[in-house]
């Protein structure tokens, strides 16, 4: 899960939502109203339903782009239960949410990976291997020297 989420206000324009996005380095913005989440909206969405449909792109309000009654889990949910939603709604997102505010959003890239690592730990017991150690040695990226 990643906390901490990024949010907007409904009325945030949506180039604002934009730059947040870059400079971020997210790919959704939480939209909320007093607190409480209302929407989400995707880089999807501004290229499909703002670009595409030549909007005006700093009159457009998060509220005339944003996806509205999308589905959350709890931060207590079990991942297999938010893979499950990902997959019946075909969304690589979801919102967490708490008391109606959001707290977080998990991707499938979140749960993925656990579930890899879970995966390769358990292969680790059964043949004496650390899989994961290898694994991590692997894909680490390569040091930078001077």
């Amino acid at each position: 899960m990643t906390p901490r989420p990024v949010t907007l206000p409904l009325d945030a324009p949506l180039t604002e939502a934009a730059r947040l996005m870059r400079d971020e380095n997210v790919g959704d913005v939480l939209v909320t109203q007093d607190g409480m989440l209302c929407g989400l909206l995707t880089d999807r969405d501004i290229v499909v339903r703002a670009v595409a449909e030549g909007r005006d792109l700093t009159a457009t309000r998060l509220a005339d782009v944003c996806s509205a009654g999308i589905v959350t889990v709890s931060p207590d949910e079990a991942a297999e239960v938010a893979l499950r939603l990902m997959r019946d709604r075909a969304v690589r997102r979801l919102p967490v949410v708490e008391d109606g505010r959001p707290v977080g959003v998990v991707s499938v890239g979140d749960l993925t990976s656990d579930r890899d690592e879970a995966s390769a730990r358990e292969r680790a017991e059964d043949t004496g291997r650390n899989e994961i150690s290898e694994h991590a040695r692997r894909s680490a990226p390569p040091t930078l020297t001077h």
